[in-house]
């Protein structure tokens, strides 16, 4: 069962974070220049929120299609976070989400529309 989680959504377009601990749901929209920008604005975002990152803890990270860039530097962020603090991570398809809030994302998790397989992105070109 997920509990809490980062959940990561970019796609080249609208890109946001968005984090829930306990009951608390916070979102971020960002616009990713650079890796290294991206990967601070997302520790800034944990920091600010004061998370302890664990086992206990998953990451959802869309997968495509986007923009390839985006894509695979997100999913590296997550692979990054998931080897070193033994997170859960999971894939969802930009598709599955309507829009990027706590109830679209509930859903996603409940109907089992994320995969905790090999992540595959879909890219567009």
């Amino acid at each position: 069962m997920i509990k809490d989680f980062l959940i990561i959504h970019c796609t080249g377009k609208n890109n946001s974070i968005g984090l829930k601990v306990d009951s608390n749901f916070f979102i971020q929209k960002i616009q990713i220049k650079t890796n290294d920008n991206f990967v601070n604005i997302l520790l800034d975002f944990l920091k600010t929120k004061k998370v302890k990152i664990d086992k206990d803890f998953s990451i959802l990270v869309n997968v495509g299609p986007g923009s390839f860039s985006t894509l695979r530097t997100s999913i590296a962020v997550a692979k990054g976070i998931q080897i070193a603090n033994k997170t859960k991570i999971y894939g969802y398809k930009d598709n599955h989400l309507s829009e990027f809030d706590l109830k679209n994302i509930e859903f996603l998790i409940k109907k089992n529309l994320i995969e905790n397989k090999l992540i595959k992105p879909v890219y567009i070109s």
